[in-house]
């Protein structure tokens, strides 16, 4: 019908803030479509939060079905990218607590200090035009970084996903997580730390060093 292509035609050209207010009054075309933008965001954010986990496609789904309930009560269309990563979080902690511990929980207590309580990496251009040893070289370090990623406890891992994958800014997480400005840094400091120990072993060449652009290009 040709009214149905127009409407799709319109949600399709339509801005992130008109298709939420769309759905907040119950339009389920609208909806659709916000799946359709958001849902490989929402994959990539779990898939980094738990490289581990086999069951990502339906979390994904349950993040969806939270969203289509809840989305009426969103009080701000614009904030909707921080409640679907607040949703996404909130269910990652829920499956959390559900499945067996294999990462212990290390304490936010210990102090650890620096200059200014950030590292500096230096980030490498890479040839974009790989060798066939090097695109073996890069799968090997996929692996690493996501077994890496598996073994970090889970504060340090969302805070350092939340940042040099999710680009966000330390306020935004500090808001996003609920806790200290002070407390986000320490655990991003302390995640990169824990990665290049973890991945010194992992990768064969002993002069690896992690940085943020290499988590982001691999992940």
């Amino acid at each position: 019908m040709p009214g149905t292509r127009s409407n799709k035609s319109h949600l399709t050209n339509a801005s992130d803030l008109e298709i939420v207010e769309l759905c907040q009054v119950g339009n389920k075309e609208a909806f659709q479509e916000l799946v359709k933008r958001y849902q490989k965001n929402v994959f990539a954010l779990l898939y980094q939060l738990a490289p581990e986990w086999r069951d990502l496609n339906d979390l994904s789904q349950e993040v969806f079905i939270r969203v289509y309930r809840g989305v009426h009560n969103l009080r701000n269309a614009k904030i909707f990218k921080s409640w679907l990563n607040q949703i996404v979080l909130n269910l990652f902690y829920d499956e959390l607590r559900k499945r067996p511990r294999r990462i212990k929980t290390v304490s936010m207590d210990q102090t650890y200090e620096d200059d200014d309580g950030e590292n500096e990496f230096i980030k490498e251009v890479k040839d974009s035009k790989l060798k066939p040893d090097e695109i073996i070289s890069n799968n090997e370090t996929k692996a690493a970084i996501k077994k890496a990623m598996a073994q970090l406890p889970e504060q340090f891992r969302t805070a350092i996903v939340l940042r040099e994958l999710q680009g966000m800014q330390y306020e935004e997480i500090a808001e996003l997580l609920g806790c200290a400005l002070g407390t986000v840094k320490s655990r991003i400091w302390r995640a990169r730390e824990r990665l290049q120990e973890i991945l010194v072993p992992l990768i064969s060449e002993n002069s690896y060093s992690y940085n943020g652009e290499q988590l982001q290009q691999n992940m």
